[in-house]
């Protein structure tokens, strides 16, 4: 399991990341606002619910939720970036971790909504299937919802297209793959839908099978 990058990168990041997401337009954050909707009404959330934001960044996809009535904890491994969740968010608790590792013990929590943005394409496709089938079997509230929205192509050939007519300006990462995603995750017994924001972005919903009969 490789570190993502040092969280010294992030903390120098934490400053500006707001004003960098909101400002760029096309890759990566191509329909940024947009994604982090989509995330909300997929969840639905409910005044009082236990809302985990797993890279929870600068708090703007928590913020959605607060201000629906939720009771906000976030994860990230970028001490900067919590600071600033923090001052946001009234009662967020934050806990830093990498995600793929053991979290605070005060997280040890089944929480209703669990959701996340634009963090999980720093992970191979196996950390992605391993990280979400442990959060569905010991983190999620029975009848709870996990979304993910992040940096996503339909398939290898149109992450390739974007690779082509980005040049030097590509940068590569894990990003999520739709086809290959839901067929290994299928495979692994959960149940997962994409959903597509634009030709660079998604947002997945998973969910433990049910076997027939």
């Amino acid at each position: 399991m490789a570190d993502i990058y040092p969280s010294s990168d992030f903390d120098e990041w934490a400053p500006t990341y707001d004003e960098s997401v909101r400002s760029e337009k096309g890759f990566p954050f191509e329909e940024y606002e947009t994604v982090l909707k989509m995330i909300l009404r997929l969840a639905s959330p409910e005044p009082g619910a236990r809302v985990l934001d797993m890279g929870i960044g600068t708090g703007n996809l928590a913020r959605l939720y607060a201000d629906q009535g939720c009771s906000i904890w976030g994860l990230d491994f970028s001490a900067k970036m919590l600071e600033i969740a923090h001052s946001k968010i009234s009662g967020l608790v934050c806990g830093k971790a990498d995600l793929r590792r053991e979290w605070p013990p005060e997280f040890d929590l089944h929480f209703d909504r669990i959701v996340s943005a634009y963090t999980f394409h720093h992970f191979t496709l196996d950390e992605k299937r391993t990280l979400v089938q442990r959060i569905l079997n010991e983190s999620l509230a029975e009848n709870g919802i996990l979304v993910i929205g992040d940096i996503a192509f339909q398939d290898a050939a149109a992450q390739e297209a974007s690779r082509a007519r980005l040049g030097s300006d590509w940068e590569q990462e894990e990003y999520w793959l739709a086809d290959e995603t839901i067929s290994a995750f299928h495979a692994a017994g959960i149940n997962c839908r994409f959903t597509p924001v634009s030709y660079c972005t998604g947002v997945f919903q998973f969910g433990t099978m049910v076997a027939d009969g």
